[in-house]
């Protein structure tokens, strides 16, 4: 029997959560959501508690804060988080927030600290949280070890940072363990960010997940991209071709020699991981296909290790080769609003303008990401349309878009409190 949620009378978003949970039962299956998902306040407060504000986010790489005392720090909607390196070399999460009177506490996207001191009125806190100063004006009561900074749940695997707001997030662990196994080669603490870039699309932050979970749209769209990309990651895909596969035999069977893993890894519909072959003679997402970076990632011995592919969902895509690795991570902003932040990853010991050319390196994926932008932008202005209606995904093409939208659906309304409808996982 389907368990409802016990409703709140303070809750202002009481009569969206039913009408978005009732839209989600019956939506027609393998077809894109109705249209408040994609442009309605309510809805779009409705993610930012229920997935953004309880699932698992990637929010960083653990090499941008390498040391004791860096820190970075990430919106997630009206939520502050700081990112720290304590004094264990853990590290720890906290909202970007004072005890004090609630201002933020590191103003900057990232730095290095001896403390967190807030800029309003000096309360200090240590790296683990403990408040250690707060004046001599509290009073004779005042109790520093209950004014601590509130926790945000961290988790760290092959180099990558995830947050959760939630107080029992979902399981994790062995996603994580199978990130550490992969990106080993990669020597990951021992990488740095060669070039980042952030970009504001005017669209819903599913649409932005969308175009990147299918290459229907690749050949009429990413001319760059398609100089090293292959459209597709798997031999099973009707449009795999004989000379595709042959490809895809012969590099396994390299990337097995070189003691590199490979293998396609799914862990429900959330996270996928898979290596695949780009274009015969491509060893990278460069103009060219040639290497960005001439000093290989980690312990690697070769630049043709094709793509590894990292999706997590709900807010990142990745790419990992011999050269040089892109993480991508998405957040919203409102509604019809998101931020697009890519980072190109190499070893921490190559040398801007003798390794890599960090204009040539990103040339690629900044044209990608302006084309996605503007396709995204354009499907979000013909959804606000009242002739808008959803429409049918392509089960052969847009596979991957139909796991995430089957995905976001069946989150939702669990963490709404309502049971989802048996959805199938479409192509492994």
């Amino acid at each position: 029997m389907e368990s409802k949620p016990l409703a709140r009378l303070d809750d202002p978003l009481a009569p969206a959560r039913e009408a978005a949970a009732e839209m989600l039962r019956s939506r027609q299956r393998n077809f894109s959501l109705p249209q408040p998902f994609y442009n309605d306040e309510r809805v779009f407060a409705l993610d930012m508690q229920e997935i953004f504000g309880k699932e698992w986010l990637f929010a960083g790489m653990t090499s941008e804060i390498p040391t004791k005392g860096n820190f970075m720090t990430v919106e997630i909607g009206d939520n502050p988080v700081i990112l720290v390196r304590g004094n264990d070399g853990q590290v720890h999460g906290f909202y970007n927030v004072c005890r004090h009177r609630g201002s933020r506490l590191c103003v900057k996207e990232k730095g290095k600290v001896a403390k967190l001191v807030c800029p309003y009125h000096q309360w200090t806190y240590e790296l683990d949280g403990r408040l250690l100063f707060a004046g001599s004006d509290m009073g004779e009561n005042f109790d520093l070890n209950q004014y601590g900074l509130k926790p945000v749940q961290v988790k760290t695997g092959g180099g990558f940072i995830f947050v959760s707001l939630a107080d029992e997030p979902p399981a994790i662990d062995d996603f994580l363990a199978t990130l550490e196994h992969y990106l080993a080669p990669y020597d990951m603490e021992n990488t740095k960010v060669a070039v980042e870039s952030s970009i504001v699309e005017q669209c819903n932050w599913k649409l932005v997940i969308e175009n990147n979970r299918e290459c229907y749209h690749c050949n009429g769209s990413h001319p760059e991209l398609l100089n090293s990309l292959q459209e597709f990651d798997d031999t099973d895909d009707p449009r795999a071709t004989p000379a595709y596969k042959a490809l895809v035999a012969k590099k396994q069977a390299d990337w097995d020699t070189l003691q590199v893993p490979w293998q396609l890894q799914r862990f429900g519909k959330r996270n996928r991981l898979t290596r695949t072959p780009l274009l015969d003679g491509a060893v990278s997402m460069t103009m060219d296909g040639k290497p960005a970076c001439q000093k290989l990632m980690g312990r690697l011995q070769s630049p043709d290790l094709g793509s590894l592919r990292i999706l997590h969902l709900p807010n990142s895509w990745n790419h990992f080769m011999g050269d040089h690795a892109l993480v991508f991570r998405v957040l919203p902003l409102g509604p019809q609003q998101t931020l697009v932040t890519t980072k190109w990853l190499v070893h921490k010991d190559a040398v801007e303008g003798v390794d890599y050319d960090p204009a040539e390196m990103r040339k690629v994926w900044d044209a990608t990401n302006d084309q996605d932008r503007r396709l995204a932008e354009e499907n979000q202005r013909g959804i606000n349309s009242q002739a808008y209606q959803p429409g049918p995904y392509s089960e052969t093409y847009e596979f991957g878009v139909i796991d995430f939208i089957n995905w976001y659906g069946e989150r939702l309304l669990e963490n709404l409190g309502h049971t989802a409808p048996e959805l199938q996982v479409v192509k492994g």
